[in-house]
């Protein structure tokens, strides 16, 4: 099929339905801004999973999503939106930029959810943008903005809780949404350990062995395949655990 688009993590390819969309997730890794390339063993198949079991895991919170359902073990069928060019960023513990940016020392538990907009523009680095910002760039209207907010707090009270049932913190997370055909804002994108920064609970005295997301290919910390394993293997169990106890 002729591709609609190719990111760094996915093809879009188009389908029958011009309001249906088929998303390929694959094994190709990047960071700082795809300076750093690499491949990860059944990444697309693994973040596949974990994405479509949030997704629907959502959905039955009340948060609209583009996911339709998954056709493939490393495709899913979504609904055709324009995204957004913003990325929104919900931080619960202090790590990466926000250190760099600030001087929390990594691991310092913030006060309340931090929601960030950054904007999607690689030439520029993926700035982060204030509200005006967005504003000024026609990036988003002020009730957009309104709607982000309130989505990705939401998004991020049930993941936090979600995630800590899975013996998981859930240190930071990115999210993207996009407009349907009747200009409704839906959750789009991924949610994987591509785009959360995931610590395993039962490693907090390991710095490093904590790590169950991206931040092992980005610092090469090793056992990259293992850690994206295990966050499945664990939301799976629990997912199961649940249902077996209602």
């Amino acid at each position: 099929m002729e591709k609609l688009y190719e990111g760094k993590a996915k093809i879009i390819y188009p389908t029958d339905d011009p309001q249906i969309l088929l998303t390929h997730f694959k094994d190709d890794a990047t960071a700082f801004n795809a300076q750093k390339k690499g491949t990860i063993a059944q990444k697309g198949v693994i973040n596949c999973r974990i994405s479509s079991t949030l997704f629907q895991l959502l959905e039955q919170q009340g948060i609209a999503t583009h996911y339709i359902d998954q056709v493939a073990s490393n495709q899913m069928r979504v609904k055709a939106v324009t995204i957004l060019p913003l990325e929104v960023v919900v931080r619960n513990i202090a790590a990466g930029s926000l250190c760099r940016q600030t001087g929390l020392e990594e691991g310092t538990v913030l006060p309340f959810p931090l929601v960030e907009f950054y904007y999607k523009k690689d030439e520029l680095g993926d700035p982060l943008l204030t509200r005006d910002r967005v504003l000024i760039l026609n990036l988003a209207s002020l009730n957009q903005l309104e709607q982000l907010q309130s989505k990705a707090l939401a998004i991020n009270t049930y993941l936090k809780t979600f995630f800590s049932d899975c013996q998981i913190t859930l240190v930071d997370f990115k999210l993207e949404f996009g407009l349907d055909a009747e200009e409704n804002l839906l959750l789009a994108d991924e949610i994987s350990p591509d785009t959360c920064r995931l610590w395993d609970q039962s490693q907090t005295d390991d710095p490093q062995g904590r790590v169950l997301d991206k931040d092992r290919f980005r610092k090469d910390l090793g056992n990259v395949e293992s850690a994206y394993e295990e966050v499945q293997t664990r939301i799976l169990s629990q997912i199961e655990l649940t249902t077996r106890n209602e």
